[in-house]
Order: C-alpha cells, then structure tokens, then sequence
C-alpha cells in the first residue's frame, strides 16, 4: 500500500505494515451494508455515493448498526437523493427520525442537505466538508476518503480502541486519543483511504471489540503492543464515568372526543423542534402534575404508570397521567395519527394505547 512517504518518520516503526495487513484482511471480512461499496464492487467500478455516506455516517452517531440500518433504509427509498431531503419539510423529516435520538443532528441533517443542495453537491475534501452545519472531523474524513478518495484520516471510537491496544498507550485517555488523531494520518495510504477507513472501522467493530477481543483471528495481532503485555482488553484505560443525575417529571395523555394532545417543543433545547405529549418540566424535585392536568382540564386524570429514560447527561422518570380533557385551541390528532413521538414520549403513549404506538 502506498503510505506518503513524507510522513513515514512519523509512524510508529511497528505499524509501518499495518494498512497492508488491515485491507488484505478487509477483502475477505468486509462487512456487508446498504451504504458500502465492498471491494469486489470497487474493482467493478462502482463508487460510494456522498449522499448516502453522509446519511450514514450522520444517523450511526450514538446508535448500533442494526438500529439506524432501519432508519436509513426508510430515508434512501423516501429521499433518495440529497435533493430530495433538502426538499423535504422539517416536520416530516423530524418524524422520521424520532426513535434515532440527539434530534440535534435531525435540524443540523437538513440545514447541510439544504446547503449541500443549492451548491450542486458536496464538496470533496474534509477541509470544505467541516465547513457544513454537523459535519465534525470524523464525519469530514470519512466522507472525503470513502466518497472522494482523499488520503484523510476518520478517526471514530472503534479506531480510538484498536490503535490504543496497538500502542498499549496507558495514558489518560484524552491525551491518547490526541496521539492517535495524530498518528492516523500517517497510516492512511495514498491509493485506498477510504477502504481503509472502512477497514479499521469493521477491525474495531467485529475483532478488536471493547471486551472480548479476538486476537487469534486478528490481521494485526502481530504488531499489537497490548497483545504483547498479555491483556489487550486492558485497553484504553478510562476513567469510570460518575453516576448521571436522575430528574423527574409528569407527562399527560390527554383526550378529548377521541383525539389526544400533542404539542411541539420549543426549537431550541433538548429535542428541540419535536412533536411530544405535554409536560412539565423536568427536575431534581417532584413534578408540578397538579398545574399539568388542570392547564388541560383534567383533573380527574388517573396516574397509570411511570416510564424511564436515559438521556445523554442525565436519567429521566415520567409520571404518566391518562384522562378526560377539555379540548382547546392547541393540536390534537387521532391515537392512530400519533406519530413522530421521541422514544421518551412514545413509552408513555405505550402505555394508554399499545397498538396505536409504534415501537422505535
């Protein structure tokens, strides 16, 4: 493989072979997903289209793969084409991503695909593709190397662990992600970035796992540092992450001559923008659900259970109420038409209308 030779000195003498080792393995073991080119398609002359290594790369942050598989394949036959998304209104696009979390990313998703659009498509460097709202640098370098063939480093959390346990690098665990961002450049070869980008993303995902690596099976076993002090799965050394705070709140399942009271959240904050059952607020104390069931009449409304939820920086309980309500001027919509709920509020629907929400 074709490393830049200028950036050979700074490669770690033990891992000058390692994109060599990683794509002859990645032959063979290449994974097979709806947004990858595999290598026997590559050698036919097929090419990865940006739009949907974008999409991916955008929808598989926080999530497992077999989870936003779903979610992309529903997009690409809805939006096929960037231009399709870009045109697409925001609230379809919300709805459609509920159940994939950090609805940030769904705002950012079509500002970028608007962006995108009127430009006539993506740029071809991770230097320009940073520049587009929620492209990071991971997110730059896999696009740029897997669409455009640039020789750019993606450095995601699967590359984090496999080049941490190849340098058996002890250190806090910021300091050594900094070395690896520094060191992945240099291991990028000039005539396949993209597959290699690929190829370590899959070494990470199927062998080098966070708790039970398979060294036997490993293509770079032989290189590896941690392997060589006996105890790969030693590494990285992180630090125990402390509890999350726990807040509280109340959720209201509100009826009225068969409809049910959705409301849309504010555009900024946390799932910004989303259609949700209404709510109070969410706190360390005890819900106000009294000031709830009495802004939509129903104060006869029954508590009928409690749902949880893991956000990101903290772990949330809903109080849910079901009742009566006095129908107003807000928006209500059929059980059946519920639909575009965030996971926390679709729990909660769950469990007044069972078969009218739909698991995400």
């Amino acid at each position: 493989m074709l490393v830049n030779e200028r950036l050979r000195p700074l490669i770690p003498t033990d891992l000058h072979d390692l994109s060599h080792h990683v794509l002859v393995w990645y032959e063979d073991a290449a994974r097979d997903l709806p947004w990858r080119i595999g290598p026997a398609a590559r050698r036919a002359g097929q090419r990865p289209d940006p739009y949907r290594i974008w999409l991916s790369e955008i929808m598989l942050q926080q999530t497992t793969i077999p989870h936003g598989t779903r979610y992309f394949l529903v997009f690409t036959q809805r939006w096929p084409t960037v231009a399709d998304l870009a045109a697409a209104s925001d609230e379809d696009v919300m709805a459609a991503w509920a159940g994939l979390g950090y609805y940030a990313r769904a705002r950012n998703l079509l500002k970028c695909a608007r962006v995108v659009a009127e430009r006539g498509g993506f740029p071809e460097t991770s230097a320009e593709l940073i520049k587009l709202p929620g492209i990071g640098p991971y997110t730059a370098g896999a696009i740029a190397s897997i669409a455009f063939g640039e020789q750019a480093a993606a450095v995601d959390g699967n590359v984090e662990r496999v080049m941490s346990r190849l340098l058996a690098d002890g250190r806090d665990w910021a300091e050594v992600k900094a070395r690896v961002r520094d060191v992945m450049p240099t291991l990028v070869p000039e005539d396949r970035p993209g597959e290699f980008a690929e190829a370590m993303m899959d070494l990470g995902a199927t062998i080098c796992t966070p708790k039970s690596p398979n060294c036997l099976i490993c293509p770079v076993s032989k290189m590896c540092a941690a392997r060589a002090e006996g105890d790969p799965a030693r590494y990285p050394l992180k630090q125990k992450k402390a509890p999350k705070p726990k807040r509280r709140g109340a959720v209201l399942i509100a009826e009225a001559d068969g409809n049910v009271a959705v409301v849309r959240r504010p555009e900024k904050g946390l799932l910004g923008g989303m259609l949700a059952l209404p709510s109070t607020e969410w706190g360390e104390g005890a819900p106000d659900s009294e000031a709830l069931l009495k802004q939509y009449g129903a104060k006869g409304a029954e508590k009928i259970g409690e749902v949880r939820h893991v956000f990101t920086h903290f772990e949330l309980t809903l109080d849910v109420y079901r009742g009566g309500a006095v129908m107003g001027d807000g928006d209500w919509r059929l059980p059946a038409d519920v639909d575009g709920l965030p996971s926390v509020f679709a729990k909660a629907f769950r469990l007044a209308h069972p078969l009218n929400a739909q698991k995400r």
